[in-house]
């Protein structure tokens, strides 16, 4: 009965086991690395997808989202990224809002942050995850000190908040899109999304096949 209300409700699988557990029954869904030999068919699914996706950045986040898999495109964001903001493990916030970090390129971080921000709150009260209201606390006490280009040349755009990133060859826009697994039977499985970036123009498309070319050319 706990199992049926819990998927009639949607409720995600972490938490239908902490109610068995609350019941003082065993848990129905295993916990799992992507290193598990059990998992290795999806570590290998998600590694395949990553690579196709070249020459455009991707990334697989788990539910604190920290990174776990990125493919070689992924550089043109995490280039110049400092070592403290990628230890233990990198996260997405904090390498994208401290200013040590990916702030420090972005065209309009006051956007991008104030996206950020409200996504990742969003998430923690949805969740009620202590670990998610830690991590929106201590990125949102991260100084601003990045200049803001203000309106983006690439305006109008269905994309209301593009990552307008400065580089060396340019500016480049992006969006990205969130894609995850159906029917997950795992608690990992059921928690990690797979994050995909687009080019928004053709300069920044141009610019990241020819960047992945060079890549490809060992350059």
């Amino acid at each position: 009965m706990l199992l049926r209300l819990s998927a009639a409700l949607d409720v995600p699988l972490r938490e239908r086991n902490t109610l068995l557990l609350a019941a003082d029954y065993a848990p129905a869904y295993r916990e799992s690395s992507l290193d598990d030999g059990y998992m290795t068919s999806i570590r290998s699914a998600l590694e395949t997808m990553l690579t196709a996706h070249e020459p455009y950045p991707a990334v697989v986040v788990d539910r604190l989202w920290n990174v776990l898999l990125t493919n070689r495109a992924m550089g043109v964001l995490m280039d110049g990224i400092p070592p403290h903001l990628l230890e233990p493990l990198p996260n997405v916030f904090r390498p994208a809002l401290h200013p040590d970090g990916l702030a420090a390129r972005l065209a309009n971080l006051g956007e991008v942050r104030e996206l950020f921000l409200e996504r990742l709150s969003r998430q923690a009260d949805a969740t009620g995850d202590a670990e998610l209201r830690a991590l929106h606390e201590e990125v949102a006490g991260y100084p601003v000190t990045a200049r803001d280009d203000g309106p983006s040349r690439h305006q109008p755009s269905p994309i209301q908040v593009p990552l307008r990133i400065r580089t060396p060859l340019g500016e480049l826009a992006m969006f990205s899109t969130m894609a995850t697994f159906g029917a997950p039977a795992d608690v990992t499985l059921s928690e990690l999304a797979i994050e995909l970036f687009y080019p928004l123009d053709a300069f920044t498309a141009g610019t990241l096949r020819a960047l992945g070319e060079l890549t490809a050319g060992g350059g």
